[in-house]
């Protein structure tokens, strides 16, 4: 059964971005999306030339072999870019993604590569039909994060394989069983970066016309911010007596980056833009300038990966590893203190990925209890530099707790107290300061007695608040007559210990992470 496709194409420099990378073909038998990058590189010129020197794929009906097709299109699409970067070494550094189905009778042949993406809607139900090549998507197939974590990851946009004409590339390649009623929608990621799959998916389902569709989604990335280039094919599995599209249609760089790259206005690319002439904006329904001058190239921070060559490999390393820096803190030791942290707690061939962001000299892992202090040697990850303060201030906190608790437990034993005795009680004295008991003498001549400040503090039951001390003074009755026979030598004169800080009722019960008590830790006292 012979079926045909009806299609709709349009592209949009977005909100933030200066000039449109992105290109986008639809044809008969074709259709393709090529996103663009390379800094200061030309990233339009790279996906325009990707899509120029594959595009006649859609002028013959394609033979048995679709894969074979595809990926010899491929290679000399890379094979382009190597002489374009041989000739001008300005351009060293550009790439481009491209996502591709090539048509023929009820099957489609599926090239690959990068972070723009192929959906299948189908029975009511949007189904991603390519895998991005991004090291998020490796964190995510290894269970190191959720797909929930890797829409928000500052590293999404880093691409592990592009065409870049700097070596060979593998696509991925599949073939699909076609069927009436099938939409396919591709896109860039200024489109699926900014719109959810749920959002797509009500879209697709709602607008029946693929151009109204077209133009629905790119408003969404738009309302969404539009903070990169967006593109998008939306096309229809119909039966041939159902006005089935039959005029290409390019949009996006390829569609204005003519004057500027001498292979565009012979390629079937560029036939097809003159064939079309008009189309553009009736079809991308989101008009952009139409000048022919060069745009100024996008900055963006999204760099490739390659898995070859040890140097590449390094470099690419090096560059996602700093801007993975300079959006990730963390909270752990640092000496006998703690410190908080400007990377992820880790290395790439050999290299620490993490600095010193900033030290706090006076929380130390000694005053901050066992378990969090195992807990900072192991590394706390945080969401952002304001929950790392949030954990440092927390720990700061334990750390007054332990301090004011070691305080007591030091008040304790300078007053003798048995163990067992809260610190502070007043009701147990030491014995080196009582002297005879108070049934047998009375207060020695000269003593000094206790003040009315600090009997004003005294009651005959112990303090309740914790940190209170005696003050070596018998509690005993009244004092009997003085003996005759005074001491061979005056008692000693009882010094009074500094009460310590009291504690709250949800500081008490930090304070039992303080133990056990590491050896050599004082109190505030």
């Amino acid at each position: 059964m012979s079926l045909s496709l009806r299609f709709a194409a349009g592209s949009h420099k977005g909100m933030i971005r200066e000039g449109n990378e992105d290109s986008g073909y639809a044809g008969p038998r074709l259709l393709a999306v090529a996103d663009g990058m390379g800094g200061q590189a030309a990233g339009e010129v790279a996906s325009s030339e990707v899509l120029s020197t594959i595009v006649e794929l859609d002028e013959d009906v394609p033979g048995a072999d679709l894969l074979d097709a595809l990926r010899s299109a491929v290679d000399r699409a890379n094979d382009r870019l190597r002489v374009m970067v041989d000739d001008d070494p300005q351009l060293e550094g550009m790439g481009t993604t491209l996502t591709a189905l090539l048509w023929t009778g009820s099957r489609l042949g599926l090239a690959h590569i990068g972070d723009s993406r192929a959906y299948l809607l189908r029975d009511g139900s949007l189904e991603q039909i390519t895998q991005d090549h991004t090291w998020v998507q490796r964190l995510v197939d290894e269970g190191r994060i959720t797909e929930e974590e890797a829409d928000h990851h500052p590293q999404r946009s880093l691409l592990m394989r592009a065409l870049d004409g700097r070596g060979h590339v593998e696509p991925d390649l599949s073939v699909r069983e076609a069927r009436p009623g099938d939409r396919y929608l591709i896109c860039s990621d200024g489109l699926s970066g900014v719109v959810s799959r749920e959002t797509m998916e009500g879209t697709l389902l709602t607008y029946g016309n693929p151009g109204d569709a077209v133009q629905e989604l790119i408003q969404l990335a738009l309302r969404g911010g539009g903070p990169d280039n967006i593109t998008c094919i939306v096309a229809d599995v119909v039966d041939p007596g159902e006005q089935p599209s039959d005029s290409p249609i390019v949009v996006g760089a390829v569609a204005t980056v003519v004057d500027d790259t001498t292979t565009l206005p012979t390629t079937p690319a560029s036939r097809a833009r003159e064939l079309t002439a008009g189309e553009y904006e009736t079809e991308a329904l989101v008009s952009e300038p139409g000048s022919r001058r060069k745009p100024k190239p996008k900055s963006t921070l999204r760099k490739t990966l390659p898995i070859w060559g040890g140097v590449a490999v390094l470099m690419a390393g090096l560059g996602g590893a700093y801007y993975w820096t300079q959006t990730q803190y963390f909270v752990a030791d640092k000496g006998d203190h703690v410190a908080i942290y400007r990377g992820i707690d880790s290395k790439i061939l050999g290299l620490n990925l993490a600095s010193t962001y900033q030290s706090f000299d006076n929380v130390k892992l000694t005053m901050i209890g066992e378990t969090n202090s195992d807990a900072v040697k192991s590394t706390i990850d945080t969401a952002n530099l304001d929950e790392a303060r949030h954990t440092i201030d927390r720990l700061k906190h334990q750390s007054d707790v332990c301090a004011t608790a070691y305080a007591a437990e030091d008040a304790k034993k300078a007053t003798g107290t048995p163990a067992g005795q809260p610190a502070g009680s007043v009701d147990t004295i030491p014995q080196q300061n009582q002297g005879p008991s108070a049934s047998q003498t009375s207060a020695p001549t000269g003593k000094r007695q206790p003040t009315a400040a600090s009997r004003s503090g005294r009651s005959s039951a112990p303090p309740t608040e914790p940190g209170g001390k005696g003050r070596g003074i018998s509690t005993a009755g009244p004092s009997t007559p003085a003996s005759s026979a005074p001491p061979s030598s005056p008692p000693p004169v009882t010094q009074e210990t500094p009460a310590a800080p009291a504690l709250s009722a949800d500081d008490a019960e930090l304070a039992k992470q303080c133990y056990p008590r590491p050896a050599g830790t004082t109190g505030t006292n």
